[in-house]
């Protein structure tokens, strides 16, 4: 039996968990969330707890089963709380300005790089070299915060680019003049 996948939810007040089939629905004050279920595996909702169980012991429902478990609690969280991610942007001229629900990034390059935001994603600048990732979901705003830094990946000469906050930045020495 899986460690992590077979500790019980606990559900916090205000959380409701609808279960129909495979797949499983966290509502709660910040907006539901869906997850489908690997199809060895059962929900249930026992006296304010979601178990995770699995029907059999192959070796792909025994990998599943604690990652299913897991991505639940995540959402348990999600609705209640949510999921936040600061990304920094450094260098000189490099700057970030709101467009609608949008962003559009001065980054270098020849034109303004244009971000669209994905359903579900809401972005907070707080000033024009900090953006903050807010949503539900936590999978998709580490997949939002991974977007935004590919589109200008930090130099590891100068430290410029776009990094999440605490990330830290290896830095090369470059090269060393005529002596």
């Amino acid at each position: 039996m899986s460690r992590i996948g077979k500790m019980p939810i606990t559900l916090p007040k205000g959380v409701e968990a609808a279960i129909s089939g495979q797949n499983v629905s966290i509502k709660g004050p910040k907006g539901t969330l869906t997850f489908e279920l690997y199809k060895s595996l059962k929900a249930t909702n026992e006296s304010g707890a979601l178990v995770v169980t699995r029907a059999d012991e192959e070796r792909l429902t025994k990998s599943v089963h604690g990652m299913s478990r897991t991505m639940l609690a995540n959402m348990i969280v999600g609705v209640t709380n949510g999921y936040s991610k600061k990304i920094n942007i450094t260098g000189v001229g490099y700057k970030v300005a709101p467009k609608g629900k949008d962003l559009e990034f001065a980054l270098g390059y020849s034109h303004p790089v244009i971000f669209k935001a994905d359903p579900g994603i809401t972005f907070k600048i707080d000033s024009p070299t900090e953006i903050e990732i807010i949503g539900i979901d936590k999978q998709l705003v580490g997949e939002t915060a991974a977007k935004i830094q590919k589109l200008r990946k930090s130099d590891p000469y100068k430290g410029k680019g776009l990094h999440l906050a605490g990330a830290r930045i290896r830095r090369k020495q470059g090269k060393t003049g005529k002596k």
